[in-house]
C-alpha cells in the first residue's frame, strides 16, 4: 500500500493522527521485527508525505501508549508487549480469562446508578422499558495495565444488592453467587472495532486515535433468562480476542 496514499487531507482527522494510526498497524503486522525500530523520522516523513514536526508528534502520541520509546542515539524502539489473548466462550468471565497470562487482575469500580431500562438494554435483559436497572461502570486492569473498560446493566428486581456486592467481592461472578446465582452463560457477544472516544482514551490510558474493540454482550441464567447486558472495550494493541464455541 502507497503510504503517501493512504494519509488523506482535509478529513477533519489530523495527519499525525493518520500517522500514528498507520505506524501502530505496521508494528501490529510485524512490518519492523527484524530491527526491532520504528524507521527514523527523515524515512517517515518521506514515506508519508509531511514534515518531520508531523511524524514527531504521531511518534510521541504513541510514546505515550507505551507502543514505543525514543533512545537517544539510537531512534525510536518498539516496546515488546504482548497482546493479551482474552476468550469469548460460554462461560466468559475476565480473571479466569486472563489465566496465568497476568500475575493480577483487578477490576475497579468508577460509577454505579439505578435507572430504567430502555432501548438496547430493556430489549436484551427482556424487562418492559422502564423497568429499574442496576448499572455498573469498572475499568479492568491487569498487573496494572488498564485492558478494558466496561458497562454493565442487571435488572434490580432480581439483583438489588450487585453494586453493594460488587464493591464488597470485587467480581461480578462472586456477586451474582452473594444473590442466588451460581453460574451464568453467555448467550451473544457482537463485536465492532473503531475509534476510542475521550472518556476511553482517559480510563484505559491511550493516545488519540487508538483502535478499541467494543464486544456487546448478554448473560443469562442457565435457564435461559438474561441477567446481564454489557458492553466492553478492549484496548486492541493489548487484547486479542478468541472465539471459543
Amino acid at each position: 500500500m502507497n503510504a503517501k496514499k493512504a494519509v488523506e487531507r482535509q478529513t477533519g482527522v489530523a495527519l499525525w493522527r493518520q500517522i500514528a494510526d498507520l505506524i501502530r498497524l505496521s508494528i501490529s503486522n510485524g512490518d519492523y521485527d527484524q530491527t526491532g525500530m520504528v524507521p527514523p523520522e527523515t524515512v517517515l516523513a518521506v514515506q508519508f508525505g509531511v514534515n518531520r514536526h508531523t511524524v514527531r508528534s504521531a511518534l510521541a502520541a504513541l510514546g505515550d501508549e507505551g507502543l514505543v520509546q525514543a533512545i537517544q542515539g539510537r531512534g525510536t524502539m518498539i516496546q515488546r508487549k504482548e497482546r493479551l489473548s482474552f476468550p469469548i466462550s460460554r462461560r466468559t468471565r475476565f480473571s479466569q480469562g486472563l489465566g496465568d497470562q497476568a500475575r493480577e487482575t483487578e477490576a475497579k469500580l468508577l460509577n454505579k446508578a439505578t435507572l430504567p431500562a430502555a432501548g438496547d438494554v430493556a430489549k436484551g435483559l427482556k424487562v418492559d422499558p422502564g423497568a429499574l436497572c442496576i448499572q455498573l461502570d469498572l475499568v479492568s486492569s491487569a498487573d496494572g495495565r488498564p485492558v478494558s473498560c466496561s458497562t454493565s446493566f442487571f435488572p434490580q428486581s432480581r439483583f438489588p444488592a450487585m453494586a453493594e456486592q460488587f464493591e464488597q467481592l470485587h467480581s461480578i461472578t462472586k456477586a451474582f453467587a452473594a444473590q442466588g446465582l451460581a453460574d451464568y452463560v453467555r448467550v451473544s457477544t457482537e463485536l465492532v472495532a473503531r475509534h476510542a472516544d475521550a472518556s476511553e482514551l482517559a480510563l484505559l490510558r491511550l493516545s488519540p486515535g487508538a483502535i478499541v474493540i467494543e464486544a456487546t454482550a448478554i448473560n443469562a441464567d442457565p435457564g435461559g433468562v438474561p441477567v446481564q447486558f454489557s458492553r466492553t472495550r478492549f484496548a486492541a494493541d493489548r487484547v486479542k480476542l478468541k472465539i471459543e464455541t
